[in-house]
């Protein structure tokens, strides 16, 4: 500790806030004395003896302490100390320089929550996400289910897993630690010989409702095809497109962060391209509704091609959902198209359903 201090210039002559190393000269009853050298004699006593009683109960006569000054004179002449909150500077200290230093740690976990994994690190509460969890630690469940989550992640629970101090903040007492962050550099080394653009061969390793992760490189690299790069058509269930297991092949659209993401609709044929030569504004359509959103509903105008009835068209949400329901068809006129963005705006024109 006291190299941690000198390293830091934490020792420097008496100032509220600093932190200093004294030799225990004599103890009160709810009292202890402290020798700090040429600044003087310090005092741990009241509320601070009563919080640091059972760091202090087995010390005796000679033995160092380091303590806080929160005062540099009491009524009595004395330095007043903390040794509390000096504990909990040199602990921040030191899980600053764990992640300065990249360091890898053992942790227990502790508890589990829908978000993550629950530890502790010096005997200052840590939270491991789940997005930082290794790829074959990470709760692959359908549909997002939070109990399923939650039960996922109390397996953990009682195990040490190795992490490194993601990020950490003294004031608010966060401490937010990695599992995957001690791959990083593998995976670094791995992706180099990808870029974007390149078009990979893997396994589907898990199924979520926000998409699909795929392994490739020999199983070394996993990426994320996320829901709406599965297919050009409006997909609700990821599973409807792929299963666990099966081997498929995507291309990699983005490298960022040591994450990669991947798309199958890439590789497919787009519906969009040649869309004008079917269609054209003005044009009237028939179109079943498959979803309603704040900005409208989504008609299905051909298996691959969907349109956007906006909201302005009915005025309200209500008189929407009034006017239209879900797997009716309806006809439609189009107000405009744009085959580069993928949209189709339109307009309702006959609200009698077939």
């Amino acid at each position: 500790m006291k190299d941690l201090l000198e390293k830091n210039n934490l020792i420097k002559p008496a100032q509220i806030g600093k932190i200093v190393e004294g030799k225990i000269i004599g103890e009160a009853r709810s009292a202890v004395f402290l020798d700090l050298g040429p600044i003087g004699t310090g005092i741990i006593y009241g509320r601070e003896f009563q919080e640091a009683k059972e760091e202090i109960k087995n010390l005796k006569i000679g033995n160092t302490l380091f303590a806080k000054i929160i005062d540099l004179e009491n009524e009595e002449g004395y330095i007043e100390l903390s040794l509390s909150q000096a504990s909990d500077e040199l602990t921040w200290e030191k899980l600053k320089q764990q992640k300065d230093k990249d360091e890898i740690l053992k942790v227990k976990i502790l508890g589990a929550n829908r978000g993550g994994l629950l530890a502790e690190v010096f005997g200052v509460p840590a939270f491991l996400p789940v997005s930082q969890l290794l790829s074959e630690h990470y709760p692959r469940v359908e549909k997002g289910d939070v109990s399923k989550i939650v039960r996922e992640l109390q397996k953990f629970v009682g195990k040490e897993m190795e992490v490194k101090v993601f990020d950490l903040d003294p004031r608010q007492g966060k401490l937010i630690l990695s599992e995957k962050a001690k791959e990083n550099e593998k995976i670094k080394e791995i992706l180099k010989n990808y870029k974007v653009g390149d078009v990979v061969e893997g396994e589907i390793t898990g199924i979520t409702n926000f998409g699909v992760f795929m392994k490739f490189a020999e199983k070394n690299l996993e990426g994320l095809i996320h829901i709406s790069e599965l297919d050009w058509q409006l997909i609700e269930d990821p599973a409807d497109v792929v299963k666990v297991g099966q081997v498929v092949k995507a291309k990699i659209i983005s490298i960022s962060d040591n994450k990669v993401s991947l798309s199958l609709k890439a590789l497919k044929e787009d519906p969009w391209q040649n869309i004008e030569k079917e269609f054209k504004k003005g044009d009237a359509v028939e179109g079943k509704v498959t979803k309603f959103n704040p900005f409208g509903a989504f008609i299905q105008i051909t298996p691959k091609i969907q349109g956007l009835c906006h909201i302005s068209e009915f005025g309200t949400k209500s008189k929407m959902e009034e006017a239209l329901k879900i797997d009716e068809k309806y006809k439609f006129q189009i107000l405009s198209i744009d085959p580069v963005e993928h949209r189709m705006s339109l307009k309702l024109v006959e609200s009698k359903r077939d």
